[in-house]
């Protein structure tokens, strides 16, 4: 197997288009095209992470955090970033980043969270614009089933827990085959027409150069006739922040001392309390103050993140509960998470998760 075979699959899991601008996910060092000889889970990829996959065997470190956000200028080990690169490159480990891609899939850091928390009846907080989009196309009456089948095989007609899903208009195509070609049906100089079926369907737009290859590998047609549109529907399983309900609603300091538990902090910054039950929660791995409209215009009685500001507690204006768990308090599951998936495609292989705390944030009790 090869670090390929392991990064390609990372990115059916969250696809790299769903990244934000300022990111950096994908293979950061290393070569794709190596065996890989194990696998070291972490979030952040730092020089003792990567000392750590030396000593155990593992020549790919998967992580949530890319250790190289901007372009390096000097390759000098004057500060962390740089000498975990350089370690990294002296002695073949390939660091793969996996972060606001996977911050974007329902089922990611923030599926995670409330897996571990408790919620049901979770649904994507803020919806990613622009991850959806229709293929069109018109094929013969008898062809149908096998384009249709192909395109479904490649990633097509999923809408929540539907597959297969499709529009099928019958109507009548024409056309006129040119000098030199070799038509499917009717002759070169005549006009000609067939009874076909037009076909729609949905599909994640990161699957666009597969589902489009399928369809002309699969339809008959030598000069396939389609369409891509994109649209403005969102996807129900893409975008920032979740939100969710607790079985049972929990009076506001029992709510605090569960995410305290789960989270493993020793203190939660909050903003005053309510005097309300909590039932339904909105949450954001890492920092999420960019979601306090959102999580206020959801009707959400708490919302739990990291990272927030002094000015940014005045923005709950007391009709939410805005409580801050700390940054890596917050996506350590994440680690779990990345072991977790690779592990059940690869149950044979060697998928490790670090030892090493890389918090460095620190509490003095």
């Amino acid at each position: 197997m090869t670090i390929n075979d392991v990064t390609r699959y990372l990115e059916q899991i969250a696809h790299p288009s769903l990244q934000e601008g300022y990111d950096n996910a994908g293979l950061i060092t290393g070569e794709g095209g190596l065996p890989c000889t194990g696998i070291l889970c972490t979030l952040d990829a730092t020089e003792e992470v990567i000392r750590e996959a030396m000593a155990r065997n593992c020549n790919l470190v998967v992580a949530h955090h890319p250790i190289v956000f901007g372009g390096l200028k000097k390759l000098n080990g004057k500060n962390y970033v740089e000498k975990a690169v350089i370690t990294a490159i002296r002695n073949d480990i390939a660091i793969y980043a996996i972060h606001t891609n996977l911050d974007h899939v329902a089922h990611g850091v923030n599926g995670q969270i409330a897996a571990k928390l408790g919620l049901v009846s979770t649904r994507v907080l803020h919806p990613k614009e622009q991850t959806l989009k229709k293929l069109y196309s018109f094929v013969p009456l008898e062809q149908t089933d096998q384009v249709r089948n192909a395109v479904f095989a490649a990633g097509a007609g999923q809408i929540g827990q539907y597959s297969d899903c499709s529009f099928n208009v019958a109507g009548t195509g024409t056309y006129t085959p040119g000098e030199g070609t070799n038509p499917f049906a009717g002759q070169p100089g005549t006009p000609h027409t067939e009874p076909e079926i037009k076909i729609e369907m949905v599909f994640p737009a990161w699957l666009e150069k597969q589902v489009v290859d399928a369809l002309k590998t699969a339809h008959p047609y030598e000069e396939v006739a389609y369409d891509v549109v994109t649209l403005n529907n969102t996807h129900p399983g893409i975008g920032a922040g979740l939100i969710g309900e607790f079985p049972e609603a929990m009076e506001e300091k029992a709510f605090l001392d569960h995410i305290q538990t789960v989270f493993a902090v020793p203190v939660v910054r909050h903003t005053t309390l309510r005097g309300l039950p909590v039932k339904k929660l909105a949450i954001c791995g890492g920092a999420g103050s960019f979601l306090i409209s959102k999580a206020l215009a959801s009707g959400a009685d708490a919302f739990i993140t990291a990272d927030l500001k002094y000015h940014e507690f005045f923005d709950a204006n007391g009709r939410l509960l805005l409580c801050d768990v700390g940054h890596y308090e917050s996506e350590h599951y994440t680690t779990d998470l990345l072991a977790e998936v690779l592990r059940q495609k690869f149950p044979t292989f060697a998928v490790l998760k670090t030892e090493v705390k890389t918090n460095p944030v620190h509490y003095h009790q």
